[in-house]
């Protein structure tokens, strides 16, 4: 049984709204959701891709990694304590930093941020 379940692909930029419009003319699909820190975009077949605000933005500089790309996965979980101790067992660090009530911020065992979220 899965753990969670509909990923969210959320990529950090300096402009929510400019980004999802492009992405939203790129792939044709509507912009759902839209303030000034985040913006969903979201396919007519339920798919969704998401942006969020970083002040100070440093855009990556691909191929190198001295500045890697940046975003990370949202996921949907019925339970969040259920949930956490799940992605802990699977090798996830709970991040110290946890900015909100209705998700919860982990790292992976690279170190790369997601978010189990509430329904």
């Amino acid at each position: 049984m899965a753990i969670a379940r509909f990923p969210v692909v959320v990529l950090d930029c300096p402009d929510p709204q400019i980004l999802a419009e492009f992405y939203g003319a790129l792939l044709d699909w509507k912009v759902e959701q839209s303030g000034d820190d985040w913006c969903t975009l979201r396919a007519e077949y339920g798919d969704s891709l998401c942006f969020q605000k970083v002040e100070r933005f440093t855009p990556p500089r691909w191929p190198g990694q001295d500045v890697p790309q940046q975003m990370h996965l949202d996921v949907v979980v019925d339970d969040l304590d259920l949930a956490e101790t799940a992605v802990l067992e699977l090798g996830a660090t709970k991040h110290e930093h946890q900015p909100g009530t209705t998700f919860r911020v982990f790292l992976d065992p690279a170190g790369h941020p997601f978010c189990l979220c509430s329904n």
